[in-house]
């Protein structure tokens, strides 16, 4: 893998540069890596996120000129771009390291390193926990895997790194166990808050509620609305989840409901908007509203 360890600057790919794919561009091209992007058939939102990074033809120019190629997709388009990266990689004869940065379960992991072994190609299982990462943030990023390592030494401001294990899916583990409780905790506080507002006692309910989760209590409208406006690629994790969790023993059903709640609210007005409209609406009745 040329430019990993060798003294040559670093090219890392990032398929694809959306919210989260775009900025950690940012993070890693303010630690001094070169990062390739390609918009070719995105949408007109990826294209705006995308704005500034160094943008190239297509697919196969991304992989070729790359030393990492990291996958930022939804849940349910993993398998489909890992196998496009192993495709490219057949194209071009090029042998980058593969890493997959995304919400799905150890079992989906194996799979993708299933189709890198399959051309000879390096695999990393990677998992974000928080939200895209800004200078002054914190968000973490999860590693496991042999080649770990390459990508835990570019913690950048706002990135944090950490190898949790030798495996693949050890990291996307880790994710199917905090998304649990982030996620499902959120839409949680949707089916309570908008129950209580169709029964009258929003106002009380809130008030019980802040004595023992004040903050939580205060941004409620702000994350069910964020949540919403990504409920789409949220079913497939919480599907990712139920897997998870069946496999160790626990009930996949919670998390099969789970799924379905986020289903229900990808229906709604409120899941329009993209996730920066949604971080606007601080009014919870007017958030609850928008649900019906």
């Amino acid at each position: 893998m040329p430019g990993l360890g060798n003294g040559d600057r670093l090219t890392i790919g990032v398929v694809s540069p959306g919210a989260m794919g775009s900025a950690l561009a940012r993070a890693w091209q303010a630690g001094g890596v070169r990062v390739l992007a390609t918009v070719a058939g995105r949408s007109e939102r990826t294209r705006t996120l995308a704005d500034g990074l160094e943008l190239i033809a297509d697919l196969d120019a991304v992989v070729a000129g790359s030393d990492v190629v990291v996958s930022v997709v939804p849940p349910g388009g993993a398998v489909a771009t890992m196998s496009d990266l192993v495709a490219a990689c057949r194209r071009t004869g090029a042998r980058p390291l593969l890493a997959d940065l995304n919400a799905i379960s150890p079992a989906t992991v194996r799979e993708l390193a299933a189709l890198a072994g399959s051309q000879g190609l390096d695999f990393v299982d990677g998992a974000i926990s928080g939200g895209p990462p800004a200078p002054g943030g914190d968000t973490m990023l999860y590693l496991s895997g042999g080649a770990a390592a390459a990508l835990a030494e570019l913690a950048t401001d706002g990135l944090r790194t950490r190898v949790v294990g030798s495996d693949p899916g050890s990291a996307s583990a880790v994710k199917m166990c905090t998304a649990s409780v982030y996620k499902g905790s959120t839409a949680l506080w949707a089916q309570a808050l908008q129950t209580a507002q169709a029964h009258g006692v929003l106002d009380v309910v809130l008030a019980d509620l802040a004595e023992e989760f004040p903050g939580a209590a205060a941004t409620a409208g702000r994350r069910i609305a964020v949540a919403t406006s990504k409920s789409a690629r949220f079913v497939g994790e919480m599907e990712q989840i139920a897997q998870t969790q069946g496999a160790a023993g626990a009930s996949p059903e919670l998390f099969t409901a789970m799924a379905a709640v986020y289903a229900r609210l990808a229906r709604t007005p409120l899941a329009a908007l993209s996730p920066e409209q949604a971080r606007d609406l601080t009014d919870l009745e007017d958030v609850l509203r928008r649900l019906s």
